[in-house]
Formats: C-alpha cells, structure tokens, sequence
C-alpha cells in the first residue's frame, strides 16, 4: 500500500488517467495495470540512461536522447500499437457477432438473453467483453450501465456506436432489429474497403522491395566483370 502511494506521488493524476483509459482498451484479459506499467517505464528509462552515460564517450548527450526515444515508444509499442491492433481484430470479430446477436433478438429474445446466448455461441474478443458485461449485471449493475461501462473498453467506434443502439433500446424498449443489420452491413462494407485498400497497396511495397534488394543485385551482376577487370 505505502509502495503505490509513493509512487502515485510520482506521476501526475491526468496522467495517470491517461494511461488507465489505454490500458483499459487493451481489454478485460489484459493483465497489465497502470502503476506497473508506470514504474516498469521508468525503471527502465533511468537503468537504459545510466548505462549510456557510463559507457559511451558522449554518453551525456546520447543518454538523454535515446532515454527521451525509449520513454516514448515504450508507451507506443506496448500500448498505443497494442490498441491500434485490437481494433482491427475487434472490427472482424464483430461481424460475425452481431449477426449471431441480431438473429438471436429476431427469434423474440430480451436482450440479456440474447446476448447470453450469443457469447455462449461465439469464442472471440468482443464476446468475452460482453460476457464481462453479462457479469457485473448478476453483481448488481444493470446491463445499460455495463454496457455503458463495457464501452470504455472498446478502441473501436464503430462497435461502440452499435452498443450505443443497444443502450437505447434497452431503455426505450424499441426493436434494433433493422438497425443491428444495417450496422453489420456496415461493418462487412468497411471491412471490404479495407481489404482492397491494403492489396491496392501491395505493388508500392513490392517496388520498394526491389529497389533495396533487386536492383543492386542486377548492378552487381552487370557490372562485376567490368570490376573483376579492373582489379585484375
């Protein structure tokens, strides 16, 4: 207790708060928390700034710089890279999810039991989130405020835009049947467009890769004699 109190005295609120809220889109089966997270970085900025500065010449300068590069991308590469995945497996996951959902309400299901009866049905990421959100309700909470809660959790727009609709009419107690499948239509559409954007992307990255490797090596092969003559 004493140890996190000290070193919450370390790290301003918002930031702190900051680093909650991403770590929070990382899911309920990510096992990472804010103050390990916080004292892992900068335990590990002051080892990697004290190693440069004892063993390098102008370790003074460089310490600080690399140090400077290491805190950054620590917070990118295990969080905000993190995040930025679970997005895109979250945007396919849900697909198929919200179909099982939507053909579960269209049998004349509540919500609750719908969605009970989708993530019994359906083994992926969003499932699980919903499944958390399924927990809390037997521990008091309604199912609108852990779907509310559930929506802090979720890095992506377009799934929280839907767990909006499902709020709404678990309030109003309107259909969402024409509406869940418009947003799957939705979600089928962005994934196809960004299919296509990434192959269409495929012959720049395929010329790049000749210019590094292919090219030199054609040089080489042509003018190797012309060299070999030369020196010899």
């Amino acid at each position: 207790m004493k140890k996190n109190e000290s070193s919450k005295k370390i790290y301003t609120k918002k930031h702190m708060m900051r680093i909650d809220n991403k770590i929070n889109l990382l899911g309920v089966s990510s096992k990472l928390n804010t103050m390990t997270f916080l004292n892992t970085q900068l335990i590990t900025t002051i080892i990697i700034f004290v190693f440069v500065l004892i063993n390098y010449k102008y370790g003074y300068i460089f310490s600080i710089v690399i140090t400077a590069i290491y805190y950054y991308l620590f917070e990118k590469i295990l969080l905000d890279k993190k995040i930025k995945q679970r997005e895109k497996r979250l945007n396919i996951d849900a697909i198929y999810f919200f179909e099982v959902l939507t053909l579960s309400l269209q049998t004349g299901r509540n919500l609750s039991e719908a969605i009970s009866i989708t993530t019994n049905s359906v083994d992926n990421d969003l499932s699980l989130e919903f499944k958390e959100a399924l927990r809390e309700t037997r521990f008091g909470k309604s199912l609108t405020e852990s779907l509310t809660d559930m929506q802090s959790k979720i890095p992506s727009d377009s799934i929280n835009n839907i767990i909006l609709s499902l709020t709404q009419a678990n309030i109003y107690g309107s259909s969402i049947i024409d509406t869940m499948y418009n947003q799957v239509d939705y979600l089928r559409e962005k994934r196809k467009l960004e299919v296509k954007a990434f192959i269409s992307k495929v012959p720049t990255k395929i010329s790049i890769i000749s210019v590094f490797f292919f090219i030199p090596l054609i040089l080489l092969i042509i003018l190797g004699p012309v060299l070999l003559n030369y020196i010899g």
